[in-house]
Formats: structure tokens, sequence, C-alpha cells
């Protein structure tokens, strides 16, 4: 086991980013009682959320829990981790260093195996339900730490490319304001993240842009006024959010050529490896909520190839984060969240890959207000059920909110004029994963 311690840039542009824009009683007792205590003698506690998602549904199998000796279990082996008798896959060695501060949920289990309806359920906690626009969990946060007053949005989507559905707002109900500043990447492997023309024009003063800016408005004003409604008000946000952008304090914070080569190199050159040195930035300069997403898991043929090549850009950069996370005395304050949709078919099929399999996978977190070193459910030695501790989508989210000083049953009025809870009413937040 490896120990732990030791831009020419291609970007989203400016104008796309504005089109875009455009149960247990026991355990609910104590539940009660830290809400209460966190909201006693003053404000919450300041906590940050990054949101590592795997597109296509990472394969548990060949990552947190694994099968070794069974037919399902594949080439890989397991390696010891920096928690005695907790194993992981054999191609995340230095992520392995880091698992006394990590807590793995090895019993997800849900049902819907279908990418776009599983993306929404762990995203927005909530499956489809008519014409109810649940918003997804950044959204959620974003509405919790109330307008934006800053430079930067409360929400950045760092590879956003796939993750939403066309026609699904990812902010949902709750508007434009709490809809996330999508950054890219248009130049493939080896360019650099940010956000393309956020510097004025050669010649063009601050108070010369700040004039045209509210020449611009003052036009616009009556008729925005006049035609009140989403769109409208879509395009009001995008304008005052790329504006804000623009700020000299918000255009450092993605400006990774800031960093040493040392910490370039332990990311990794990789898009994922740049979104997570990225997010770290972001986190710094009091960005609430950051998602970083690594896709390629839909593993149907040839799933160990692909993984090996995965979980090494996993690995790099996930331990960079949080050995930045930690030296910087951030990871106290941050939660990390590690899930894909769903899971794999412990079964190999003849073309040497995993098919969705939502019965029974895995999900990780650390960092803020969770409890590490510790692995919560298991699954049959074919890897094929739930034997202990079965764990929801609301579950998982109520935890996470929890982890985060949120309460999961706090009500936002939907656009259908309904109450709806940040959790489903089924959640319950898993007590032995709290801190």
């Amino acid at each position: 086991m490896h120990g732990r311690r030791g831009m020419e840039r291609g970007t989203l542009t400016r104008r796309g980013w504005l089109a875009a824009s455009a149960g247990l009683a026991a355990g609910a007792t104590s539940w009660l009682r830290r809400l209460a205590a966190a909201t006693e003698g003053g404000p919450r506690p300041y906590r940050s959320c990054l949101l590592l998602w795997m597109a296509g549904g990472p394969s548990q199998t060949d990552t947190f829990d694994m099968k070794p000796g069974h037919d399902h279990g594949g080439p890989f082996q397991p390696i010891a981790t920096s928690v005695p008798g907790l194993s992981v896959s054999e191609h995340l060695p230095k992520i392995a260093g880091w698992m006394d501060r990590l807590a793995v949920v090895r019993s997800m289990s849900t049902r819907e195996g279908d990418h776009g309806r599983a993306t929404d359920h762990l995203r927005t906690g909530y499956l489809p339900q008519g014409p109810i626009q649940f918003p997804v969990l950044g959204s959620l946060v974003s509405n919790e730490h109330g307008a934006q007053t800053g430079d930067l949005p409360h929400y950045v989507s760092i590879l956003p490319r796939g993750l939403f559905r066309a026609g699904i707002p990812p902010a949902g109900f709750l508007g434009p304001d709490h809809a996330p500043l999508l950054v890219g990447n248009q130049g493939g492997e080896g360019s650099r993240l940010g956000v393309e023309n956020l510097a004025l024009p050669p010649g063009i003063s601050s108070d010369q842009a700040q004039a045209r800016r509210e020449l611009l408005m003052q036009v616009q004003r009556p008729f925005l006024d006049q035609h009140p409604g989403s769109a409208a008000s879509g395009y009001r946000t995008a304008i005052d959010r790329s504006t804000r952008l623009m700020s000299p304090a918000a255009r450092e914070a993605f400006q990774l050529d800031q960093e040493e080569p040392g910490t370039l190199e332990r990311y990794g050159a990789s898009q994922f490896g740049q979104g997570c040195l990225l997010a770290r930035r972001l986190v710094e300069s009091g960005v609430p909520f950051v998602e970083v997403t690594l896709g390629g898991w839909d593993t149907h043929n040839d799933n160990f190839t692909a993984v090996e090549g995965l979980c090494g850009t996993l690995d790099s950069a996930w331990s960079a984060l949080m050995q930045d996370l930690e030296e910087r005395g951030l990871l106290e304050s941050t939660l990390v969240v590690w899930m894909g949709e769903f899971g794999r078919t412990p079964v190999i099929n003849p073309q040497l890959g995993r098919d969705h399999y939502p019965r029974a996978w895995s999900v990780v977190l650390g960092g803020a207000g969770i409890r590490g070193g510790g692995v919560l459910g298991r699954t049959s030695d074919d890897g094929l059920t739930v034997e202990d501790r079965p764990v929801a989508v609301p579950d998982l989210l109520a935890t996470i909110c929890t982890a985060l000083g949120l309460d999961p049953q706090k009500q936002n009025l939907s656009n259908v004029a309904r109450p709806i809870r940040l959790v489903d009413p089924s959640g319950v937040p898993i007590e032995e994963l709290l801190a």
C-alpha cells in the first residue's frame, strides 16, 4: 500500500455560458439534536461540498467492494489500506492511504437502471413526478446559501457535458439564480480549464465597461419589467453573473497556472485532474458546491481495461485533492462525495464488460461531518444482493444534507405551488456515518 503523505486555455466561452444559464427513532432523535446544537449560539458552521461524479456508473466490484476468489471478481486484486481489514482495488493505491478519512457505503440499493432516470434520482433525491422540476443537490445547497453576493456563484459544475439531459433545468423550480456555472474544456485533453472572455477588451477601462452595462440595462429594463417570467429572469441573472465573473478576484480563481508545477503533476494532466485542482481553488474562494465529472464508466465492453485507466486518473486526482484539503485546513469543512448513478453487474458479460446494476453498489463519503475509516453495509459473496444495511437514495441525500448542516426536511415551494422537502420524507440520515 502506498502512503498518502508523502494554460493556453481551451474553455467554455462566456457567451456560451450565458446561453447555458438562459428510520430509527433513536437515530432521528440524535439527528434533531445535532441540528439544534448546530444552530445554537449563532449561524451554522460554513461547510462546502465537492461532488466527484462518475458518469456512467462505476463498477463497485472493481473499486470498493471487491470479490476476490469468486468468478465475479475479475482479474483485479485487493490491497490493504490505512484501515486494518479494509481493502480496495489495486488500481487505487493512493486513495487506499486515505481510507481512514473516508467511509464506504457498500449497500446502495435502487431500482433505476436507466442512465437518465437514475442520474435524476441520485442528483435530486426524487424520482420524476409529472410537472415538478426537482432541483439537483448543488442547486439546493446554493439556495440554502441565499442570493449571490460575491463575484463567484454558489454552484459550479466542471466538465458537465452529458451530465444533464436536454430540457431538464438543473436548478429546477429554484430558478436560474441557483443554476450552476458550467466550466468546460473544448480543447480536449491537455488544454486548460477555465472560462473564456473574462478579461475586458483592449482599450476598455473598468469605468467604461460599467457605463456600458448600465446603459444596456437601462435600455432593456422596461421590456424585462413588462415581461416577467423565467425567461426574462434567466436573462437578467445571466448578465449579472457573467459581469461578476469578470472581476479580478473571480478571474484569479480559475487561473490554474498560478499553481506550482509539482501541484499540477500530483493532480494529473487529465481534464478530471485539472477539474479537481480547480475545485479546490473554488472552495478556497468560498464556493459552497463544486462538482467534477469523470465520464467513461459505462463499461459494457472491455470493462477491465477501461476501469484500470479510469482508476489511474481518479486515484491521482482524488488523493491530491484530499492532501491539499487537509494541508490547507479545509477537509474538516469540506464534504467529499464519490458516486455515480448506479453500479455494474457482478456477472461479467461475454464482451468482458459489466452492465447496469442498481440493485447493490457503492458510494464513498469523507471530510466534513463524516466519520471516516469504516464500511457500512455488506453485499453477498457473489455481489448480487445487499445482505446488511440497505441504503436508499433518500437516506444518502439526507446524510449529505445533515453533514453539511442543512435540514433535510426543510421545504421549498415548487413550480406547481406545492411545498417540497430538500429530501424525500422517507429519507433518514445514516447515523453510523455522521461525526
